[in-house]
């Protein structure tokens, strides 16, 4: 299991990142395939795999669902500024803006801004509603800047295996 001590990226040979890299394309995989594709018989490749989750370096597994397709059209970036910045207003923010599932992601950043959230929205109007009724009624906003996508050139790339 993983014991809160990151793995060192030097520990993985050139096999484990083969399986991280065909687990990032196709994370539904079968063993035997993955096997195939690294070049190791099945049971050692099982092994590997197992090692890689208990070291946590690979966290989970979930599909990748299409944005277009549920309908969400709208991906906006939003820059989220506090006028005090206390712990106990940034804790009660990052719990509240956990709970919303429309936020993809937050980041805690420095800069002129706090926070950079990812939010999608069905159009427009939802997102103006979304703004208006939850994420400015949020703890210790004080202002909110929006960038909205007009394109998304890259997504869910994977991470780099440098």
């Amino acid at each position: 299991m993983f014991n809160g001590i990151p793995p060192n990226m030097n520990d993985l040979d050139k096999t484990d990142l083969a399986i991280l890299a065909a687990l990032q394309s196709d994370g539904r995989m079968s063993n035997a395939k993955l096997a195939e594709t690294v070049g190791l018989s099945e049971t050692p490749c099982a092994r590997r795999l197992k090692r890689l989750e208990n070291d946590g370096i690979i966290e989970r597994y979930r599909a990748v669902l299409s944005r277009p397709a549920l309908g969400l059209g709208v991906v906006s970036f939003v820059y989220v500024r506090f006028a005090v910045h206390d712990r106990a207003t940034a804790t009660r923010f990052e719990r509240e803006i956990l709970a919303i599932p429309r936020i993809l992601s937050c980041h805690n950043v420095s800069g002129s801004a706090d926070y950079i959230l990812q939010v999608v929205a069905r159009d427009l109007d939802d997102y103006g509603t979304f703004m208006r009724d939850e994420l400015r009624s949020l703890p210790g906003v004080t202002s909110v800047e929006s960038s909205l996508s007009l394109r998304e050139v890259k997504a869910n790339g994977g991470l780099p295996l440098l």
